[in-house]
């Protein structure tokens, strides 16, 4: 599952798109120095994300939309189309 996948079926779960989770996240104050496990459990608690899913969000709380270039377009399994994860919601996503 690409790192895009695991943010679109976040959406699906929780009917919130990432933005709108990173925005919740901003105003319980977790940001870039916050935790994984203090995210990971507000997310579990709150949204019923499990911890792959929650992991995926993490990464965008803390680091923000950039992720490795290393399975851009690679073709496998977790190949992203771009470097720079959609957060805006899956319907409009311009790589889809």
């Amino acid at each position: 599952m690409s790192f895009q996948a695991y943010l679109d079926t976040i959406e699906d779960k929780t009917g919130l798109t990432p933005r709108q989770l990173v925005d919740l996240a901003a105003q319980k104050g977790f940001g870039p120095s916050t935790k994984a496990g203090e995210i990971v459990a507000w997310l579990a608690a709150d949204h019923g994300l499990g911890r792959g899913h929650a992991m995926a969000l993490v990464h965008v709380i803390t680091k923000g939309p950039v992720i490795s270039d290393r399975h851009v377009n690679s073709g496998g399994t977790h190949s992203d189309p771009s470097d720079t994860l959609w957060l805006d919601g899956k319907a409009t996503n311009p790589h889809r």
